[in-house]
């Protein structure tokens, strides 16, 4: 019996020890969804010490006992534990917990996991572009970023305004765009449908790497590529209707009525005689529509083993709001990578672009000037003439629309493409080449034609007329363009992993980039024979040679060459180092000012991979802290070869029978302009918590710019841009924010909401040698000088009216104020007003700016809302201040000042008043803003209610965009910020910004 016993003891430590004995397990580790290796997965056994990582190809090797159980962890991922049940190989497949973080973002001549990344980086993706309906992808992009200010115009196929990081420059702050790798100045000519993804590089360590391109930021767009192994046909389309919901509140024909009869008795004038003037006209109502917008993007893709396929077809159809208005244009693109081998691959990618336009003649102030007594047409049909007191400056509206409709053929073309090559050798070094072109050319014809016969309706003892003016002739002018632009860019590149926990990436590099472009206008007109009204005839040579004509041409040619590198370092996925390095030159400087070096490093710490953090905080997934700092250039903006002299025609002399152009010089040149240099430092914090539940993210910077570019006048005799130098330094502080939490309520019902904010400080430390020097803009509305920001607003502080002479005589004033006038702020205590008394008003550009995010679904209904703001900046109601004719009145000049007590904010009713129209805060408005930006109901048709016939999935929507803005701006639209840097934030006839309603479908195959 005890040997029996002892026998079954034996054979069961015996099975205890075959499954408990060590061996040998290899295999690798992918993504669940992409397929896809992962580098750098941690393996180890439960509950044992040590462990080992998964290699640049995904694979791993670790000794276990033959009964215990593999834990495969990754930062983004959700754990995973297999049983090794006495297997040799084990493959696992993991499945993210945290997408963002195993994300791949653009970061300059390659990709790096956002893990990795230590700048200011943040991605928007293709399919939120899309739910937003635009011509222009960047327009979808307002409200999502931190730190990017976004400024739509609501004109048709227009280019929005991008800041990033507030303005750096007082020249050009546009941020470079670069798409697919090509580097570009725009991106009008893309799809928004077939955009993967957008990241945008805000820090100055992020665009190091870009030279003398990247100081504003860049945007890096990625096109649509093939899902691996599937062969897929997408269409997207929406229709809608845009519609002007904030119109300006001017007064009807009582109401002008009564203002101009009051006007002309302060100027002890003769009353106007509205016999004839019976109408009461909207001219708003002329100018503006409810215009359609239609959007289609079709993709066939298609990726096997050998190649990947995308085909992509864009047609967009957008009229605008101000009558006349259209743009269409036309896309296609194909992408194509082949496969040679595992360790070869080459491919290339065409794109072409055609827009038509028809923009409107018509004035948007005309539309606001136009005295509303006058009716549009006669009996008859025909048009009448605007009263005499502004028949001179302000014309029909409907007279001008009608007969300059159809009579611009603006047609463009553009073609961009690149072919590459990749070889992979020595297992760790990939070599890759790729030459780009982009070439354009546009042509734009224009057709004056005859007047009309116009009534001119009697005044007094003036009767009426019928007249048709024969000293106008009908004209055409004709104009070319052609752009063109060459890049190349070569990288070697490594990428190796040492003992499991070293990850190394290097990369060096040389590009260069060839631009140049040609344009030509001519303009003639006919004296004898009028042209046809018929675009086949809107040519030059139609009208005979030696009728009156004028033309111009001009053209540039610009090489810029780099040499870079890059290397980037991870130790067991939490110590992070980025570093770079670029040689950079431009042609648009002196040979002796044309190179710069550039460069940037940036650190990481991943807190939360710390053994003692994984010990003991418990709610926090992921913890990153980043420092980085960057130096690079900015050339942008600058004419080519502004360092040399160049001549000009000037002023005619008549020397007997003959006419002579004397010659000058053009402007003055700098022989040591060079190119602005931009340093960055970036603080930043990243959190995950909660189980990926809460994500949070900020940032604080320091962007300072050396060596401003910019122009102003020598003499007062020269033009304004007669000399371009580098003048001081500027500064923009700011912080940025993120927060967003994603969860479910059930089963089926998940909901995310997110937040973003930003905060930006400019301001101009020194400018020109005294303390003194002002750059004006606008007329002197805007300065940039030392200690303020850039283009602030620069003029009088309104305080009150003055109400009686006593008044008058008791305070400061101008020597002619007088009753009912504004009464301005002695700034300098004085005692009198005088432009001494001229201060600081505002910033145009907004300090800061935010958005709000949220989605809700449950099964296959879901729901977004947007909302986007900015808040601290002031806009100039320029398009008040016109006083050289009797204009029509906006609704507050109905509480102007009339007698003592009766207003304390409206001036008298008299254009005779000069000092009224003197720049103030009376012409001021608070910019802040708060907008719905986007709300949308969309229901999702899965595969299992429509695969018999094909469908893989189907989504319907309806949406609203812009339909409601909270702000205290009267103009048609808050985003009143467009113009020039240094003379930005007038509202002088901002185009509006409509609300667009949709709706939509995106159906895939």
């Amino acid at each position: 019996m005890k040997r029996k016993a002892l026998l079954v003891l034996l054979c069961l430590f015996s099975i205890s020890y075959a499954f408990s004995q060590e061996i040998n397990v290899t295999g690798k580790v992918t993504d669940s969804a992409t397929g896809e290796t992962l580098i750098g997965v941690s393996v180890s056994v439960k509950n044992a010490p040590g462990g080992t990582q998964t290699n640049v190809d995904g694979n791993y090797a670790i000794k276990a006992p033959s009964n215990a159980t593999l834990v495969f962890s990754y930062i983004g991922y959700t754990n995973l534990e297999i049983p090794v049940n006495g297997k040799a190989i084990i493959n696992a497949s993991l499945t993210t917990s945290n997408k963002s973080l195993s994300e791949v973002v653009v970061i300059g001549y390659g990709t790096q996991k956002k893990i990795d990344v230590t700048g200011s980086i943040s991605s928007v993706k293709g399919d939120e572009i899309e739910k937003l309906v635009t011509t222009n992808p960047i327009d979808a992009l307002q409200g999502k970023v931190p730190g990017l200010t976004v400024i739509n115009s609501g004109i048709p196929g227009a280019s929005p305004t991008v800041r990033i990081r507030g303005v750096s420059s007082t020249n050009n702050a546009d941020p470079l765009y670069v798409v697919d790798g090509i580097l570009q100045d725009n991106i009008d000519y893309l799809n928004p449908g077939d955009i993967e993804s957008i990241d945008l590089l805000r820090d100055a360590s992020s665009t190091a790497i870009y030279g003398l391109r990247g100081a504003n930021g860049v945007i890096a767009v990625t096109t649509k590529k093939a899902a691996l192994g599937k062969t897929t046909i997408n269409f997207q389309s929406t229709v809608g209707v845009q519609h002007v919901t904030d119109r300006i509140d001017l007064v009807d024909a009582a109401g002008f009525k009564k203002l101009y009869t009051a006007q002309l008795a302060n100027l002890n004038a003769a009353p106007f005689d509205y016999t004839n003037y019976t109408a009461n006209t909207n001219w708003q109502d002329v100018l503006l529509r409810d215009a359609a917008i239609n959007t289609n993007s079709l993709t066939i893709s298609n990726n096997n083993d050998k190649s990947s396929t995308v085909l992509n077809i864009g047609y967009n159809d957008q009229d605008g709001v101000v009558r006349n208005d259209n743009y269409k244009k036309f896309i296609a693109r194909i992408n194509e990578e082949i496969k040679i081998n595992k360790n070869i691959k080459v491919g290339g990618q065409l794109m072409g672009f055609h827009f038509r336009t028809e923009p409107t003649v018509a004035s948007i102030n005309n539309a606001l000037w136009a005295a509303p007594i006058v009716p549009i047409k006669d009996p008859n049909g025909l048009y009448y003439t605007m009263p005499s007191f502004q028949r001179a400056q302000v014309g029909n509206l409907a007279y001008n629309l009608d007969r300059n409709s159809n009579t611009d053929v603006n047609r463009g073309f553009r073609f961009n493409g690149n072919l590459f090559a990749e070889i992979k050798f020595l297992k760790d070094f990939t070599l890759r080449s790729t030459v780009y072109t982009d070439l354009g050319f546009n042509n734009t014809r224009d057709y004056f034609p005859l007047p009309y016969t116009v009534v001119n309706l009697g005044e007094g003892t003036v009767p009426t007329t019928t007249f048709f003016d024969n000293t106008i002739k009908t004209s055409i002018n004709q104009n070319s363009f052609e752009s063109r632009k060459y890049q190349q860019d070569h990288t070697l590149s490594f990428d190796k992993e040492f003992n499991q926990k070293h990850r190394l990436n290097a990369m060096i590099g040389f590009t260069s980039v060839f631009l140049s472009n040609t344009s030509l206008f001519g303009s003639r007109r006919d004296t004898t024979l009028n042209v046809p009204n018929d675009p086949n005839l809107w040519y030059l040579n139609v009208i005979n040679q030696n009728n009156p004509s004028s033309n111009s041409g001009g053209g540039f040619e610009e090489s810029n060459v780099g040499v870079f590198a890059r290397t980037s370092y991870a130790y067991a996925n939490k110590y992070l180092l980025n570093a770079t390095i670029r040689r950079d030159a431009s042609s648009k400087f002196a040979p002796k000012n044309r190179w710069g070096t550039f460069g940037s490093i940036g650190l990481g710490w991943v807190a939360s991979e710390e053994n003692f953090f994984k010990d003991h905080v418990k709610d926090i997934d992921f913890l990153k802290l980043r420092a980085a700092w960057g130096r690079l250039g900015n050339s942008k903006g600058v004419d080519q070869n502004r360092y040399q002299q160049t001549l000009a025609g000037g002023d005619n002399a008549v020397f007997g029978d003959n006419v002579y152009t004397a010659v000058g010089n053009a402007y003055f040149p700098d022989p040591n302009l060079r190119f602005e240099v931009v340093q960055g430092e970036d603080l930043g914090l990243e959190l995950k918590a909660l189980n990926y539940k809460l994500n949070f993210e900020a940032t604080f910077y320091n962007k300072t710019t050396d060596g401003i570019l910019t122009s102003f006048t020598l003499l007062a005799t020269q033009s304004e841009n007669d000399y371009f130098t580098n003048l001081g330094n500027l500064t923009n502080k700011g912080v940025e924010l993120s927060a967003g939490w994603n969860d479910s309520f059930a089963k089926d019902f998940n909901y995310s909401v997110s937040a973003n904010f930003g905060y930006n400080k400019n301001v101009v430390n020194s400018i020109g040698n005294t303390s003194n020097f002002q750059i004006i803009g606008n007329g002197g509305v805007n300065l940039t000088e030392s200690g303020q920001s850039v283009g602030y607003f620069y003029g009088y502080r309104q305080i009150g009216i003055y109400q009686t002479a006593a008044e008058v005589a008791n305070s400061a004033a101008f020597s002619d104020s007088a009753p009912g006038d504004i009464k301005f702020q002695d700034v300098n205590g004085d005692g009198i007003i005088s432009p001494l008394d001229r201060t600081y008003l505002g910033t145009p550009f907004p300090p800061y700016s935010y958005g709000l995010n949220l989605s809700l679904s449950y099964k296959g209904l879901d729901f977004i809302a947007q909302g986007q703001g900015v808040a601290g900046n002031m806009i100039y109601t320029q398009r008040r201040n016109a006083n050289f004719a009797i204009l029509n009145y906006e609704s507050n000049r109905l509480n102007a000042w009339t007698a003592p007590g009766t207003s304390n904010v409206e001036p008298i009713l008299n254009n005779a008043r000069a000092n009224n129209y003197l720049f103030s805060t009376y012409f001021l408005e608070p910019g802040d803003y708060f907008r719905i930006r986007n709300l949308q109901l969309g229901y999702t048709f899965g595969q299992d209610m429509l695969g018999k016939i094909g469908v893989k999935k189907l989504r319907v929507y309806v949406s609203g965009q812009n339909i409601k803005t909270w702000s205290q701006t009267t103009g048609y639209t808050a985003e009143a910020q467009i113009g020039s840097i240094l003379g930005g934030g007038a509202d002088n006839g901002a185009y509006p910004v409509p609300a667009i309603y949709t709706f939509g479908l995106n159906l895939t195959f």
